[in-house]
């Protein structure tokens, strides 16, 4: 936290003012300091659990990654640490940008939201031309060794832009069918593009967190259910005229009739779930990631989990989602009642994208849902899922941090007053004294 919290506030407006743009960018030592002078945990300069979250499910992606890859990684490259070798980079890259990221404030976010949108755009562009292809689909910029999926960052600044488009068009959006309708035609544009990978598992968790959050900024319920009736027409429309996704569907219904076939990957990851019964195999003991279970190691990571750690291991790991989810909610809720608009929409899209991804990857390998090539946020293997992932985290610890500094300010200002006007009173009674 920073110093400038415990001077005492003078000089009215100016002074304040002041103190509001040192409190923008504490020095980055500060963050992990619990000053004494606030004795509550809830005013410490932000919500540690969030630290606690992160560095677990990074832990046990870690784990998890490095059991399920070892097979295919010594079958291709001849090395079975390749794949968990580049997962640990993945996860120190992570932290290092998450730390610089910390440092940026809300309101730089909010200003920039445009030219987010714009780079996002972009990447989504340069893909379809520079990009190379990777089981039919082309998704990634090589960069040298460094290898970026373009929808990964287009998610979260699309994210960043709705949650300020709504701030700045909040009573269009309430009160007419044109402020609802603008962001959709940004998202369809944006989908337009990442179907051309394609990647229709992104715009599905794209459309779902849309709608999400337009609903929770006061859309009217029957522009909602018309947009949403809409988009489920045209995202069955993309999987009925396109025969592969068709097949995942049907696969997806009744995997056993064809599993050899579409209803391969599907049929393995359920032997898998069978397998793990309550406590699991046991760590390194799954059969299925011995060449049988496809991208065990990504799309499929939880598969493993629950064949070596059973019930109980999925049950962790959807706890720690859940919770993860449910915070960055409740900050969302409290930055809007705090009036921190932007703030609170950004958080709530977070959310609802991390809650959304979650539940389609369990569900996909669990045989709920069909079959999409979505990564279990901050466990699976992928670099551009784990950076970005990771950096929606710490933009929601840094709306806590400075919602944490709001309120501190404000008592601190609040205690000020207080005791000046207790000040002058007394000086008052005894000049009153004197006088008699």
């Amino acid at each position: 936290m920073s110093d400038v919290i415990h001077s005492p506030v003078s000089g009215g407006s100016t002074a304040t003012n002041e103190s509001t743009k040192q409190l923008a960018l504490p020095k980055f030592s500060q963050w992990f300091a619990q000053q004494n002078h606030y004795a509550s945990p809830t005013q410490a300069s932000f919500d540690r659990s969030y630290i606690v979250l992160a560095i677990t499910m990074y832990l046990i992606g870690l784990v998890i990654v490095a059991s399920a890859s070892m097979p295919m990684a010594e079958r291709v490259y001849h090395d079975p640490f390749h794949f968990v070798t580049r997962h640990f980079i993945y996860i120190v890259l992570s932290l290092l940008i998450s730390a610089i990221a910390l440092q940026i404030p809300m309101s730089w976010w909010q200003k920039s939201s445009s030219t987010l949108l714009m780079i996002g755009l972009a990447l989504l562009v340069s893909v379809l031309l520079i990009g190379h292809t990777v089981n039919g689909a082309k998704r990634w910029i090589s960069l040298g060794p460094i290898t970026i999926q373009a929808a990964e960052p287009a998610k979260l600044f699309f994210f960043c832009y709705l949650s300020a488009y709504l701030v700045r068009r909040k009573e269009e959006v309430q009160e007419n069918f044109k402020g609802f309708l603008k962001p959709l035609v940004v998202f369809f544009i944006l989908a337009l593009l990442i179907l051309k990978q394609p990647d229709l598992g992104t715009i599905i968790v794209m459309f779902v967190t849309t709608l999400g959050l337009l609903f929770l900024a006061g859309a009217k319920l029957w522009q909602f259910i018309s947009i949403t009736l809409v988009g489920v027409s045209a995202l069955s429309l993309l999987v009925i005229f396109e025969p592969y996704r068709w097949r995942r569907i049907t696969g997806f219904l009744d995997p056993w009739q064809d599993p050899f076939g579409t209803g391969y990957q599907l049929t393995q990851s359920l032997m898998a779930y069978g397998r793990g019964e309550i406590f699991g195999q046991g760590l390194g003991n799954s059969i299925q990631k011995l060449d049988y279970l496809t991208q065990a190691h990504s799309d499929f990571i939880m598969a493993v989990l629950a064949e070596e750690f059973g019930f109980v291991g999925i049950t962790i790991v959807i706890l720690l989602s859940a919770t993860l989810v449910f915070k960055a909610m409740l900050l969302g809720r409290r930055a809007l009642a705090k009036e921190k608009y932007f703030e609170g929409f950004f958080a709530y899209a977070i959310g609802i994208w991390f809650c959304f991804q979650a539940s389609v990857n369990i569900g996909a390998s669990a045989g709920i849902v069909p079959t999409k090539g979505l990564t279990m946020p901050l466990i699976s293997y992928g670099g551009s899922s784990m950076i970005i992932m990771s950096l929606a985290l710490v933009i929601l610890i840094r709306i806590d941090h400075e919602l944490r500094l709001q309120s501190i300010q404000a008592t601190s200002t609040s205690t000020t007053s207080t005791h000046k006007t207790s000040t002058y009173k007394n000086d008052s009674t005894s000049k009153r004294g004197g006088r008699k």
